[in-house]
């Protein structure tokens, strides 16, 4: 038997060489917002300002209850800060799928078929956006602070439910950009009415479902799964009631929401390149 050398293999360098245009990419995006310091931290201070904002509102209202839909401001806490650092953190790696209408109109998205990357993940790819690391900063303050003041016990089954909720609420959310960006390939002028479900699906995720309408629950709770992104995993790491027919443990069931919103997606995002016949078509 050989004995291993510790030197890359073949599949290794392949891969590191299919990684290399993405690498670069990214590097360069990263270096030119860092190259002018003063607007970068301009973008920080306002990204930041935003967060406290959006956490000051649900402090405010429920400051002026005791509690909405069975939460009280200390598991609001933790509602917020898991949803609103899950939407930061795919709003800076997928949040610039936004500007895929403008590339259509422009004719510019012809630049990427030229490429021998696939189309979305060169889309992905062509931009990373820092300032949102101020924001995914107050809703990791803001989960943290939950986690304090409900008394929550870091065993393995809560870090382990914590991560599975962080890790699929990023890929719900991420879905949702990818989603929008398929159907632009339909729509024209239609990128307003797809941001009300990305940013108003983070909104609803950063609030108790078991206040919503039957509507909301459809849209935000099955077709866009967000509630899976902050609320339900909550309801699962409290031991809480969640909405009426919804079990406790539902909150374990995000990597399957993640799942689905991807298969979405990616049927958005598949038939909308076969649709799509070029900037004059």
């Amino acid at each position: 038997m050989a004995e291993p050398t510790g030197e890359p293999t073949t599949t290794d360098l392949g891969l590191r060489e299919r990684l290399a245009p993405y690498r670069a990419v990214l590097a360069s995006r990263v270096r030119s917002q860092r190259s002018y310091r003063t607007s970068f931290a301009m973008d920080l201070g306002s990204s930041l300002l935003i967060g406290l904002v959006e956490l000051a509102e649900v402090a405010v209202l429920f400051t002026a209850v005791d509690a909405i839909g069975g939460l009280d401001l200390a598991a609001m806490l933790l509602v917020f800060g898991l949803a609103d650092l899950a939407f930061s953190l795919a709003d800076m790696c997928f949040g610039h799928c936004d500007d895929l209408p403008t590339h259509i109109r422009a004719g510019t998205l012809e630049v990427f078929y030229l490429r021998p990357q696939p189309l979305l993940a060169q889309l992905v790819t062509s931009d990373v956006q820092l300032r949102r690391l101020a924001r995914a900063a107050v809703a990791l303050v803001a989960l943290g602070a939950g986690l304090v003041v409900n008394d929550v016990a870091l065993t393995p089954t809560t870090v382990a439910l914590l991560v599975v909720a962080l890790v699929s609420g990023v890929a719900i959310t991420a879905a949702l950009f990818v989603t929008a960006a398929g159907l632009q390939f339909f729509l024209v002028n239609g990128a307003e009415m797809t941001n009300a479900f990305v940013y108003g699906g983070r909104y609803a995720s950063t609030q108790p479902a078991s206040v919503w309408g039957r509507p909301l629950l459809v849209v935000f709770g099955l077709v866009f799964p967000v509630a899976f992104a902050g609320y339900l995993p909550v309801v699962t790491l409290l031991d809480v009631p969640g909405p009426a027919g919804v079990p406790v443990w539902a909150g374990w069931l995000a990597p399957v929401a993640a799942v689905w919103a991807w298969l979405v997606a990616m049927l958005a995002w598949r038939t909308g390149v076969r649709h799509y016949t070029g900037a004059g078509g």
